[in-house]
């Protein structure tokens, strides 16, 4: 079973510097009906003015995933982090007992636009922990990178939580494949252009909890980039 959460019904924010669509309830945005997927509890598409960003704030027991679409952000946290992320790149801050940091958009001139994605922690009180990786999605298109899960296999990061995220390009007319164990569920959240999943037609900013289902075929409609998590 597939259920789509368009674009059109996802929450929104305004706050000048930051516009921002929800996926599921977030800050000033709250929906009784989507309040998560599965460990999924955020995906955020926030869109930041130059020379703005959030500033110093708390955060624990959550993981969190930040993946650039376009422009950078300048991330700097309690542990002694500071790393700039650009497109190509998946950041990693696992806050367990506590963290602080801020993010900034470092550019005079060029927006930013990003997807952050919160998951649970499948423990609370962990270590917190900060990690950044380099993908080759746009120069290795048409197939699926692993690029986080729990085991850290195959050179994604290693997460504490139920659930492995992959992201991939893919061109006009190119389909991937991908198997989910019996019992598994997924979602596909799509960053750019537009695709079909089983079928399904999905555009920019669509998402979809996927239940019930042991293969999922994912093909673009046009040149597309993409989000699957396959979740317990």
């Amino acid at each position: 079973m597939i259920t789509l959460r368009p674009v059109s019904e996802r929450g929104q924010a305004d706050y000048g510097w930051l516009k921002a669509n929800y996926s599921f309830s977030f800050a000033n945005y709250y929906d009784p009906k989507h309040m998560g997927f599965r460990a999924l509890r955020v995906i955020n598409e926030d869109y930041v003015s130059p020379s703005a960003g959030f500033p110093t704030h708390s955060h624990n027991d959550m993981e969190i995933l930040t993946y650039v679409l376009e422009g950078a952000i300048e991330h700097r946290d309690s542990l002694g982090s500071g790393e700039v992320l650009r497109p190509g790149e998946v950041q990693y801050m696992s806050a367990g007992t506590g963290v602080r940091h801020s993010e900034f958009n470092p550019s005079k001139e060029e927006g930013l636009h990003l997807l952050q994605v919160w998951l649970l922690p499948n423990q609370e009180g962990l270590k917190p922990a900060y990690a950044q990786k380099p993908f080759p999605i746009q120069t290795q298109k048409n197939r699926l990178h692993l690029v986080a899960s729990e085991d850290g296999r195959d050179g994604s990061i290693q997460v504490h939580t139920d659930a492995e995220l992959y992201a991939s390009s893919l061109e006009n007319g190119v389909a991937v494949e991908h198997e989910l164990r019996k019992g598994k569920y997924a979602w596909l959240q799509v960053a750019r252009g537009g695709l079909k999943l089983n079928g399904t037609p999905m555009q920019q900013g669509d998402g979809a909890a996927v239940s019930d289902e042991t293969k999922l075929k994912i093909e673009a409609s046009e040149d597309a980039e993409f989000l699957l998590f396959d979740l317990d």
